[in-house]
């Protein structure tokens, strides 16, 4: 797995921790062996086998909520994971399906899913990603993602994830809900004082 090989140099050269999604069974325990929390993709949430193999990894494991989940569903997939006995549990939402080639974020997600005792992730960039919107690959509209960035850590969300990219354009993935990098600072200098408020 030479994306294994990848992610095990960062965290020895840079000292980060590393996370990575996981899209099958056979991948959990060679992946656990290296990153420091496995991800389960949005289109995979509802996945149990998969769920649970990474829960039994001991690692702490984030789940992305599907697009077509609402977030009271996710509390069944929580209750997949401490099954296991793993409490080390983070739950990402990151838009919800709203007619053809569109998402929508729903603020009232985040404090539902606060109340499974877990703390929550608002993926800024994927929200405002307008799947297939670009006819061969999804499409997006990275201008909304710090104004609900802003938004969600307002209503009390735990972290705030975003894709940046030092020339969005030129990104071979998710180009069009990328944040230039030049633009990251700024924004995260905001998001720190609108969380000291809200603190």
């Amino acid at each position: 797995m030479k994306g294994m090989e990848v992610l095990a140099e960062v965290k020895r050269r840079y000292g980060l921790p590393v996370l990575t999604d996981v899209h099958s069974v056979e991948e959990v325990e060679r992946t656990a062996e290296v990153v420091d929390v496995l991800q389960i993709p949005a289109f995979l949430s509802r996945q149990t086998d998969l769920v649970v193999a990474a829960a039994k990894s001991g690692k702490p494991v984030n789940v992305k909520k599907g697009q077509f989940l609402s977030p009271w569903d996710m509390k069944n997939i929580v209750e997949k994971i401490e099954s296991t006995g793993n409490r080390n549990i983070l739950l990402t939402e990151r838009g919800a399906t709203f007619g053809y080639n569109n998402l929508v974020a729903d603020m009232r997600s985040l404090a539902v899913m606060r109340e499974f005792g877990y703390p929550v992730i608002f993926d800024a960039t994927h929200s405002v990603q307008r799947p297939g919107g670009a006819g061969n690959r999804s499409g997006g509209d990275a201008k909304w993602a710090p104004i609900l960035a802003r938004a969600a850590v307002a209503a009390g969300c735990d972290a705030i994830f975003l894709e940046t990219h030092v020339s969005p354009e030129k990104a071979l993935s998710d180009k069009d809900n990328t944040i230039a990098f030049a633009n990251l600072k700024g924004l995260w200098q905001i998001l720190r004082k609108i969380d000291e408020i809200v603190d």
